[in-house]
């Protein structure tokens, strides 16, 4: 059973599939419990909610047993031909991935069920208190980095995360043993605004993705000339990463860009209004941030480099 998930995974369109015994992550507790204490969550309380369901799948789904899970690439590469001054997380280029990998999590435990019978399940992509990264090293697929982003021998890092939690038992995989990055600290360094503290140590109040995603007021000016043309999260610490020379550029038709906007100028960016913004970025990753706020966005990286 376990070999026909991680094939129905690959013929779906994941790039790897591992699975893992639902219990509780004790060895992560110490780290969460600091990190919400120092408050490294900056304005994202919720973090700091179901704390205990954060840690234990168990208690998100009656009598679980499994920890299905998956990553799907979602790396570019150089085809897009991405010419626009202002810098959007290659994450963002195509259809939000909620909808792509929920979608493809629902097919593929339709296909458990054909053929293990009706089984107890939840899916789950960025979208509820689990902890995918530390749920994808206990599936054997990778390690967390010391930019606390899931890295991959094989292929780096430029994956989505899902997962299925059911009470289905199936056989595990082995957690992945040892940390790859050695004493590489090129992501710590490249950071613009020194968000990345320390080993897996991440400051949100910091990174830029935060400022320009889940922050919702204005960015702060101290950040001003820091943001290095970011308008939509940011990829620096995977850009300099040396896993990465390793990816491979994803066969995802909904992650390609939706639109022209990958050669927008800076005026059209900073001319941009509602109804162009929700006619470009409606099935967008990017609607997250909301016009507002992507227009304050634009303002601020805009008004830094004619500083600089």
């Amino acid at each position: 059973m376990s070999d026909f998930i991680r094939q129905m995974a690959l013929q779906l369109g994941f790039s790897f599939c591992g699975i893992s015994r639902a219990r509780r992550l004790d060895e992560e507790e110490p780290r969460l419990t600091k990190w919400l204490k120092e408050g490294r969550n900056a304005g994202m309380g919720y973090m700091g909610n179901h704390f205990d369901k954060r840690l234990d799948p168990r208690l998100l789904v009656d009598d679980a047993k499994s920890v299905i899970s998956v990553l799907m690439n979602y790396y570019p590469g150089n085809r897009t031909g991405f010419a626009s001054p202002y810098k959007v997380s290659r994450y963002a280029f195509g259809t939000d991935y909620h909808f792509v990998i929920r979608d493809k999590l629902y097919q593929l435990a339709q296909r458990i069920e054909e053929k293990a019978g009706a089984i107890n399940y939840r899916v789950f992509t960025d979208s509820a208190p689990v902890l995918d990264r530390a749920w994808a090293v206990n599936a054997g697929l990778g390690w967390i980095g010391r930019n606390t982003m899931m890295i991959t021998r094989r292929h780096g890092s430029y994956f989505f995360i899902g997962e299925i939690i059911t009470d289905l038992e199936l056989e595990y995989d082995m957690p992945f043993g040892g940390n790859y990055c050695g004493d590489c600290t090129r992501c710590m360094d490249a950071c613009p605004t020194g968000a990345i503290t320390g080993n897996r140590e991440l400051d949100a109040g910091k990174c830029i993705s935060y400022l320009t995603i889940e922050l919702k007021d204005n960015i702060p000016g101290e950040f001003e000339g820091q943001t290095d043309g970011w308008i939509f999260g940011c990829d620096v610490c995977q850009e300099v990463c040396p896993w990465n020379r390793f990816s491979l550029i994803h066969q995802i038709p909904d992650f390609e860009p939706s639109g022209n906007w990958i050669e927008w100028s800076r005026e059209t960016w900073e001319q941009l209004e509602k109804p162009v913004f929700e006619e470009m970025f409606g099935k967008s990753a990017l609607k997250r941030a909301g016009f507002r706020k992507l227009k304050n966005n634009i303002t601020f990286a805009g008004h830094s480099k004619r500083k600089l």
